[in-house]
């Protein structure tokens, strides 16, 4: 069977686990505002040891690509592409919205959500485990319209700030407050293809604020970089 590390800093939780196949291992979730930069690596290095598993031993890496923190999903990609591309083994990436998605046993239309600040969301929309939509970035309005015609709706994620919206809008869905699950993500990344190690890069679904405010007063150009322009 496959063992895989898989882990997930994409919002304020850091979640990790270490996989072989279908079987967990083991897994460590913390959710605390912790600077994930200091707290990952020794958080894999104590479950590796826990398992007694050499870095040699993994497979593959699977990381929660994106959307969520633009800090907390550059040092998970940064990670996961410094382990595979050390040890030589395979990398994918996996929805952080996914992984949310992933904890609700619900017939209906799952929607995970991540708070973006200003009544805004990074939102996805699945049914049966599968993405019916893609992940997008949106104002959580545009989320309400856009299922307010589905017969069975759960949110699940960081839906604490948009309580009293969902209960006005659509009194009869379900919110369901869950954390990101590192297990989710390594089940899931061992039915994807592995990816080019050198050109994965996180999935944001939204400009940097920095880059916002540059173009503001410069035009985009589409060809080039943000990062190259500057």
């Amino acid at each position: 069977m496959m063992k895989v590390l898989a882990f997930d800093t994409s919002s304020k939780a850091l979640s990790v686990a270490i996989l072989d196949g279908e079987n967990l291992l083991a897994d460590v979730t913390v959710n605390i505002k912790k600077n994930h930069s200091i707290n990952l690596m020794p958080a894999i290095d104590f479950l590796m040891k826990a398992v007694d598993l050499k870095p040699a031993d993994l497979d593959r890496i699977a990381v929660a690509q994106g959307p969520g923190s633009y800090t907390g999903l550059r040092v998970a990609v940064a990670t996961a592409k410094t382990l595979a591309y050390t040890l030589n083994i395979d990398l994918v990436g996996v929805s952080s919205l996914y992984a949310l998605a992933a904890a609700a046993d619900f017939d209906g239309v799952v929607v995970p959500l991540i708070d973006a600040r200003r009544n805004n969301v990074y939102a996805g929309f699945y049914k049966d485990g599968q993405a019916i939509k893609e992940d997008q970035h949106m104002n959580f309005a545009d989320v309400l319209e856009t299922v307010k015609d589905e017969k069975e709706v759960m949110f699940v994620g960081e839906v604490a700030n948009f309580c009293q919206q969902i209960e006005e809008a659509m009194p009869t869905a379900k919110t369901m407050t869950v954390l990101p699950s590192a297990y989710a993500i390594g089940k899931r990344g061992q039915e994807l293809q592995p990816v080019d190690v050198d050109s994965f890069v996180p999935s944001y679904l939204k400009r940097v604020e920095a880059e916002e405010n540059w173009l503001k007063t410069h035009k985009e150009d589409p060809s080039a970089h943000y990062i190259n322009r500057i």
